[in-house]
């Protein structure tokens, strides 16, 4: 009886075995589908970064003190380092679409939006180290600190030039998310 029970048990897992290696093989989201998933993750992701962009130039031009300043572009530079964050997490959660170059495709827009989130935290930990004692220096500090920022962010784009699939050119162009 227990023999049955111990050649059904390993039937059992060669059958659940092979289940997760067919599961496994089969390919990613349709070119189509991975498109609107990175599009919906980068919708909010670029409503953050325009708002901080805009929020940072009111701060650079605000009466405020060195420290009010400092806090508050602190507080941004956090916020945009988290939703760079949370866009680089949904497009790894997207998959990798069922499309030729489709893993160094996805990987370039996680890298890029990895980039882009270091750049923030770099930012922000720089302004957050400043003296706010003597505001010509402070504020000097934090020109500073938004150049090498804008130098990165830069830097950091995804270079589409390698990755041509045409199936993914024309599901960000056709579905309704990317618009």
């Amino acid at each position: 009886m227990r023999t049955r029970r111990a050649a059904t048990a390993g039937k059992l897992t060669v059958v659940l075995a092979t289940l997760s290696l067919v599961v496994a093989g089969c390919g990613g989201p349709s070119p189509r589908a991975w498109a609107a998933s990175v599009c919906q993750a980068l919708t909010p992701w670029r409503a953050e970064i325009n708002k901080l962009t805009s929020s940072t130039q009111q701060q650079m031009t605000a009466q405020t003190t060195p420290a009010q300043a400092k806090e508050n572009l602190v507080r941004l530079f956090a916020g945009a380092e988290q939703a760079s964050e949370t866009a680089r997490r949904k497009v790894e959660e997207a998959g990798v679409p069922e499309t030729d170059h489709g893993e160094e495709i996805s990987a370039g827009f996680r890298a890029s939006l990895s980039k882009m989130r270091d750049a923030y935290g770099r930012a922000r930990d720089t302004i957050d180290r400043l003296d706010t004692t003597r505001a010509g220096a402070f504020y000097d500090g934090v020109r500073a600190a938004v150049d090498t920022l804008n130098k990165e962010y830069d830097a950091s784009s995804l270079d589409t030039s390698r990755l041509n699939s045409t199936e993914l050119k024309e599901a960000f162009d056709e579905v309704p998310e990317c618009r």
